[in-house]
């Protein structure tokens, strides 16, 4: 991302304040946002430990990472601004963004301008993506960074990124319930699975390029297979993973390592990239692993966020039951 000088920023958000390229008076509520975010002031303590004092709870928020965009529009909260909308519909579909949302940039390399061009009162980010973008924003605008994954306790990590975010946006009710709904669904699911309980389970994603597959696989500590584990199942794969997302990089030889198992495999390709069924296909090392002869791989349907707010926990949940009931 370009870096701005702090008179190019403020000349930005001097043109917005005088021509903000919006319809809506300045500090007026974002489409979604209810009378109970006209109350103030509110305090929360983001992802680094800092106090974040708004005036009252925000109702003109960007977001820059798609699990807090789910969560900001699950808790009825249209962001004004969001990162990346075109990969969101892509990938996550648990919470679809209101036409309205202006596109902010990618989620790596967000335009600050566009961002400051908006007048949020809240930016909501995650902390992986840096400290140089937070500290130009904040010049301008509060942000509230949430830590995003944490694979040490990535269910209760998930649990406070929403309280946080509700309670800075004033939908402290709301976010009880998407928390509540997502114990429920877990509860429902550990009997719905009936025998299929204590099964194991695997989950990756994957990209190709030129004839090479790479393939990520969750492990321990990702997030979906904390969700696995609450209902039941149990993570095969048991080689680290980075400590943030529990994630790790493997090859389709790596893969040996499931061989023998007894286990249901799943993966992701919302993208419309399927290298487990077209980049591997022929390929004698995939085709003999023993969960691929019995025809226990299992493609998600597109667009489940492996990564998303509660909503999306759910709709993970709900292709992983149907699975193993099928």
């Amino acid at each position: 991302m370009k870096r701005y000088s702090l008179l190019a920023l403020a000349a930005v958000a001097a043109l917005a304040v005088g021509a903000c390229g919006t319809t809506e008076e300045a500090g007026a509520p974002a489409a979604g946002a209810t009378s109970e975010a006209a109350a103030g002031p509110v305090t929360v303590k983001d992802g680094r430990g800092k106090e974040i004092t708004l005036p009252k709870p925000a109702t003109r928020v960007v977001s820059l990472e798609w699990g807090e965009t789910e969560i900001l529009t699950s808790l009825g909260v249209t962001p004004v601004g969001s990162a990346d909308n075109k990969g969101y519909a892509v990938w996550n579909t648990a919470a679809p963004l209101d036409p309205s949302v202006k596109d902010v940039g990618t989620r790596g390399e967000p335009s600050v301008d566009s961002v400051v061009a908006l007048q949020p009162d809240l930016v909501v980010m995650e902390a992986e993506r840096g400290a140089p973008i937070v500290a130009q924003l904040e010049k301008y605008v509060p942000v509230l960074v949430t830590i995003g994954s944490d694979a040490k306790r990535n269910l209760d990590r998930l649990r406070e990124d929403v309280t946080m975010i509700a309670t800075a946006v004033g939908k402290q009710t709301e976010g009880e319930k998407l928390l509540s709904d997502l114990d429920a669904r877990i509860a429902s699911a550990k009997t719905e699975l009936g025998a299929a309980t204590g099964k194991q389970f695997a989950m990756a994603d994957g990209w190709k390029e030129g004839s090479t597959v790479s393939i990520r696989m969750f492990g321990q500590g990702a997030l979906v297979s904390d969700l696995a584990t609450a209902i039941g199942l149990q993570n095969a794969w048991t080689a680290a993973g980075d400590p943030q997302w529990g994630l790790g990089q493997t090859d389709v030889e790596g893969m040996k390592a499931l061989d023998g198992k007894d286990l249901r495999f799943f993966y992701n390709a919302s993208d419309g990239v399927d290298v487990f069924a077209d980049g591997l296909k022929g390929n004698a090392i995939w085709d003999n692993l023993q969960f691929v002869k019995d025809g226990k791989v299992t493609k998600l349907p597109n667009g489940i966020w492996t990564f998303g707010g509660p909503k999306s926990c759910i709709q993970w949940i709900d292709a992983v039951v149907a699975a193993y009931k099928a």
